[in-house]
């Protein structure tokens, strides 16, 4: 079988170039030249002649028959969370993370259950067979189902599954899987690009569920071009440190389930174990009440998490004072310190602030708001705060503080772990209160700062 030839296109103007060059010759752009694969061209005599005979029955929206398709558990309830319910056949996942993270100890894992009962096949490239086994050994997983393949080329690999049939695959990692129709090194973009695209075709069309390992750079996103999140079904970044306990399994992408919904593990000598009550993980606080540090509610996916929010305000000895946020938007604190100069009468201008959200956890969304700058004005007074106050809202330029969905909701997840003080909107207050529990609401900042010299 012949080869097909590979071109280069650019990928700023689209231009096609037969062969590499560090210039493309249309737009100027350098080094923006990718090597594709030329599929051809259909030979006609006419404009429109290739196009005879290729028509296909059109049909209505209402009447496509829609199938209730059985999720397959990982034994994984946290993964089975973030992939909203279990794997669907046929599914293409891809699993992000920074090297060391636990993206192979996860996968391995579940493998390892699921080939007790499903035709399963982990393909490495990156270890040996002898590495895996050993790591297997060391987790105390039973392996003796699970099939094995030490293999890059991607055109082996469909074909040794092919004569398999497996219902789940692992492909670990897609930056040392190539085709043989580039010239190309394993782990350039067209590589992964083209390997990707033939792994997903073939899952789609044998049912397969497939998880995909990829390396992230430093900048924390995932190697490779980004059509990559583009091919595949869901997106999941594994979070954490390495020299720390917890992982955090986020989904940013999700066809079949809820998008940024969050998984938490514990990382053990045998393995990820899965963290139940998150909450309670991240509120393990100092036994001595300390000034800049507040709990706040956040929203991950379909449930509630509680969080502390620490601050650190010192008096700067630079010529510009230092802004930090650890888990949380550096430019967003930026706005809020305005906010709280402007309409809260503090100024913070020649102060050093540091913020930083307790456990590694990065808060996504705008409901932890007020409790950044409580937890601000906390330290810069040096005033300790209740141990059993819980802060959520979000903040307005005009000082204002807004409601955040699911309130009641959060308010009940922080009454669950003894929070009896919360300061929070007006609009998100019960309209039946709780017995033992006081419900602050605040429609403006100073409101907010009022009731917390208070307290």
């Amino acid at each position: 079988m012949s080869k097909n030839k590979t071109q280069y296109v650019c990928n700023q103007c689209g231009a096609v170039s037969p062969k590499w060059g560090g210039q493309c010759s249309d737009c100027g752009e350098w080094n923006s030249l990718i090597e594709q694969i030329d599929v051809g061209k259909t030979p006609s005599t006419g404009r429109f002649a290739g196009y005879a005979g290729t028509k296909t029955q059109l049909q209505k929206l209402s009447n496509v028959k829609q199938s209730n398709t059985t999720r397959i558990a990982t034994s994984l309830s946290e993964l089975d969370r973030v992939l909203g319910g279990g794997l669907v056949p046929g599914s293409v996942v891809l699993l992000g993370g920074d090297p060391g993270i636990g993206k192979s100890t996860i996968l391995l894992q579940s493998m390892c259950r699921l080939s007790e009962t499903l035709e399963a096949i982990y393909v490495t490239g990156e270890e040996s067979a002898e590495q895996i086994s050993m790591r297997a050994k060391r987790l105390g997983l039973n392996g003796n189902k699970l099939s094995l393949l030490t293999e890059t080329k991607v055109e082996t690999i469909i074909a040794t599954a092919q004569s398999h049939q497996p219902q789940v695959m692992v492909i670990d990692s897609i930056q040392t899987i190539y085709t043989e129709y580039l010239q190309s090194a394993p782990g350039g973009v067209a590589q992964v690009r083209e390997s990707t695209a033939q792994l997903v075709k073939f899952a789609k069309q044998k049912g397969i569920a497939l998880f995909v390992v990829g390396h992230v750079t430093k900048d924390g996103s995932l190697a490779g071009p980004r059509v990559l999140e583009h091919m595949v079904d869901a997106v999941l970044y594994f979070e954490g440190e390495r020299d720390g306990r917890y992982r955090i399994l986020r989904a940013v992408k999700n066809r079949f389930g809820a998008v940024n919904e969050l998984g938490v593990f514990a990382m053990t000598e045998e393995g990820l174990k899965e963290v139940q009550n998150p909450s309670a993980i991240f509120l393990s606080r100092y036994q001595q009440a300390s000034s800049g540090s507040v709990v706040t509610v956040t929203w991950e996916g379909s449930r509630p998490m509680l969080v502390e929010v620490q601050a650190l305000v010192d008096e700067s000895h630079g010529s510009q004072a230092k802004r930090v946020a650890v888990g949380l938007d550096q430019n967003r604190l930026a706005m809020l310190l305005a906010v709280l100069s402007r309409h809260g009468g503090i100024f913070c201008h020649d102060q050093d602030i540091f913020l930083n959200v307790v456990g590694g956890v990065r808060v996504m969304e705008t409901s932890a708001d007020l409790a950044q700058l409580l937890a601000v004005v906390s330290s810069l007074r040096n005033q300790v705060l209740p141990q059993d106050l819980i802060v959520f809202g979000e903040i307005g330029l005009a000082g204002e503080i807004r409601p955040v969905p699911n309130g009641q909701e959060r308010i009940k997840e922080a009454i669950k772990h003894g929070f009896k003080n919360v300061i929070t909107s007006k609009a998100n207050t019960p309209k039946k209160s709780f017995e033992g529990v006081k419900v602050v609401g605040v429609n403006h900042l100073h409101e907010a700062l009022t009731a917390l010299s208070e307290l």
